[in-house]
């Protein structure tokens, strides 16, 4: 059964919230352990160990990602419509902005995976999971692509809100009191009564 359209942009846009939340976490995790694993000037007490750290948080932040990556183009392209939409003090300044920032970064995160594609077919032999130049290859990419994927996190809110002030500026206003207008009847007019 097909799913009525409003509830699939709503799941939709869950996915979005999920993302940021997700990458968030993986942001915070990162900053208590480089915290902690860093002398005074931020340099690793054990270099090996915070690079594979690192990369640890570039993969998750990269595989979380990869769950809205296909829909992130949708996304932009009903934010920007929705913005139209707004108008006056509906709509917040820096939206407009965010959405720039998002499609810079989608771009990139879209080109980052191309060259990473081509890079694994690249001859005399095309690299395979679990090779040391499958691993090296999928590092570099997400490296390359964690600021843009963080921009995701820092910036994807400003999607959430689009759409959560399109909703309200739609919403049909409903008086709260009902007002009856009546003429006025004169003081010398006689006042008719009706039979009980």
């Amino acid at each position: 059964m097909s799913l009525p359209p409003e509830e699939r942009q709503q799941r939709s846009l869950d996915r979005l919230a999920r993302y940021i939340k997700e990458a968030e976490e993986i942001l915070a995790s990162w900053d208590a352990y480089s915290d902690e694993h860093t002398d005074t000037d931020g340099w690793p007490h054990d270099p090996t160990a915070y690079d594979t750290r690192q990369r640890r948080r570039d993969a998750d932040t990269w595989r979380t990602f990869t769950r809205i990556r296909s829909t992130a183009s949708s996304y932009l392209l009903t934010a920007d419509r929705q913005l139209r939409q707004l108008t006056g003090t509906a709509a917040a300044p820096q939206w407009a902005w965010q959405l720039k920032e998002l499609r810079t970064s989608l771009d990139a995160i879209h080109t980052l995976q191309a060259e990473w594609l081509a890079t694994l077919n690249t001859p005399p032999k095309p690299a395979v999971p679990g090779t040391e130049a499958w691993a090296e290859t999928q590092a570099e990419r997400n490296a390359e692509a964690w600021h843009h994927l963080y921009t995701w996190a820092g910036h994807g809110h400003a999607v959430l809100d689009i759409h959560t002030a399109t909703q309200h500026h739609r919403a049909p206003t409903i008086p709260t009191t009902t007002t009856v207008a009546t003429t006025p009847v004169p003081r010398s007019a006689p006042v008719s009564r009706r039979p009980l």
